[in-house]
């Protein structure tokens, strides 16, 4: 199973792509009927933060998009200096960040980036942080037979993982990168599985453009 999940998510350079958002308790109300008549097809949802919080809309924005016929998955915003990342993957897969192989639900995402209160790599050195990473993914994957994806910036991850490759051949990158191409690609990974291009979209929270067409994307969510 892991490894059909791997190459489903890593096989090369698409041409084509499909629209995706992702949306938070920033936004309370989705018309998802709406989003999916204009063409988009997927959708990340904000489950956990932490080591204690759980989003208050997850359950309702999971809801409505599975209801509208989105592929959807959930995602956790990390606190590395809050707890261990086995602590953190758990909390996440007992609120709504497991994965099944059903077609529909894309595997969990990490969520590592700026700290919220300023300190960029929230006090651990760039081999700490790969260690808490590792810890975070095998956790997850031992659970649910799939690699999490990892949405991180270009300049968070060299500058707090020192550029690791270590998940390139495992985690699907989630890269944002607000401009007219995904540029610099961090962490020896070919290419980002999905592009967050934008932090505005006309449906609700944030626009990702998946790199591949339709059935490569149902490929990554059902192993």
């Amino acid at each position: 199973m892991r490894k059909a999940i791997a190459s489903a998510s890593l096989l090369g350079l698409a041409s084509a792509t499909v629209q995706g958002f992702d949306v938070s308790n920033y936004q309370s109300s989705v018309d998802w009927s709406e989003a999916y008549s204009s063409g988009a097809r997927f959708v990340i949802i904000k489950a956990t933060e932490g080591t204690d919080y759980v989003d208050s809309t997850f359950s309702s924005h999971y809801t409505g998009a599975t209801d509208a016929g989105f592929i959807r998955g959930g995602y956790h915003f990390a606190h590395p200096d809050e707890s261990s990342g086995a602590y953190q993957a758990n909390y996440f897969l007992s609120h709504g960040g497991g994965w099944t192989s059903d077609g529909i639900t894309l595997p969990g995402m990490l969520d590592i980036e700026y700290n919220p209160d300023g300190s960029t790599c929230y006090g651990l050195s760039a081999s700490e942080m790969v260690s808490w990473i590792s810890d975070f993914v095998g956790t997850y994957q031992s659970s649910t037979g799939a690699y999490p994806l990892i949405y991180t910036t270009d300049d968070w991850w060299s500058t707090c993982t020192g550029n690791s490759e270590k998940f390139s051949s495992t985690c699907p990158l989630v890269l944002a990168s607000y401009n007219s191409e995904p540029g610099s690609i961090p962490g020896g990974w070919p290419y980002q599985t999905i592009w967050q291009n934008s932090d505005s979209y006309a449906y609700g929270g944030d626009s990702d453009i998946f790199n591949g067409d339709e059935a490569q994307l149902q490929a990554i969510a059902s192993g």
